[in-house]
């Protein structure tokens, strides 16, 4: 498996992108699901901008329009995926309401790059539980569960610097310290990112981008 899953700056996903191609373009798939409801949202355009200006095409995917069969024919047609930010609970009811969440676990183990931001990183871990102070569970209401796609064995906590707005030090700290006894947790600042390379799991720098 190769994943890229970013707190919030993109620093590191040209490295990740390109060491993914000899140097060619890529059809990236953008899940932007956690974004219906922040649809004009500065944040949603900044963060299709920093895949745009490293020079990919971006595939624009919404998962809700889709069953798990299109979704999984979709994907045959894009080299990565990248699942944007927003709300955790809606975009994992997104994928598990139309059962593509098996598809999208399924591809990523067998090769696909998968870059998560905040809410796409959330996701792949075990449970998104941990994720209820920082988002709205109402969200998500059609969930059953709050299972993630369980790509790796912790659950990430982004903006863990507690450095943007809506998610000041004491949000973060009292989500470690309500979820850190029950669950396996990774906080990361928004200027890290955790690399997966097969089973090495790595926490790099990802700084702002160069603009």
């Amino acid at each position: 498996m190769k994943l890229l899953l970013l707190s919030l700056n993109p620093g590191a996903m040209r490295a990740f992108l390109d060491s993914t191609t000899s140097g060619g373009s890529l059809r990236v798939g953008y899940i932007d699901d956690a974004q219906a409801a922040y649809a004009k949202a500065p944040f949603v355009a900044a963060e299709r901008r920093a895949i745009e200006v490293i020079g990919h095409e971006i595939v624009d995917i919404t998962v809700r329009d889709l069953t798990a069969s299109e979704f999984a024919e979709t994907l045959s047609g894009v080299d990565a995926v990248y699942v944007a930010g927003g709300s955790t609970f809606a975009l994992l009811e997104a994928l598990k309401v139309t059962g593509s969440d098996v598809v999208l676990a399924q591809r990523v183990r067998d090769g696909m790059p998968y870059i998560g931001c905040s809410a796409g990183s959330i996701i792949v871990g075990p449970d998104i539980t941990p994720a209820s102070l920082m988002d709205d569970p109402a969200d998500g209401r059609g969930l059953t569960d709050f299972a993630g796609l369980g790509l790796i064995g912790r659950t990430v906590i982004p903006h863990a610097d507690g450095l943007l707005a809506p998610y000041p030090p004491s949000l973060i700290d009292e989500t470690i310290a309500r979820y850190g006894s029950s669950h396996r947790l990774l906080p990361l600042h928004d200027d890290q990112a955790l690399l997966v390379d097969g089973a090495q799991e790595t926490v790099i720098d990802s700084a702002p981008a160069a603009t």
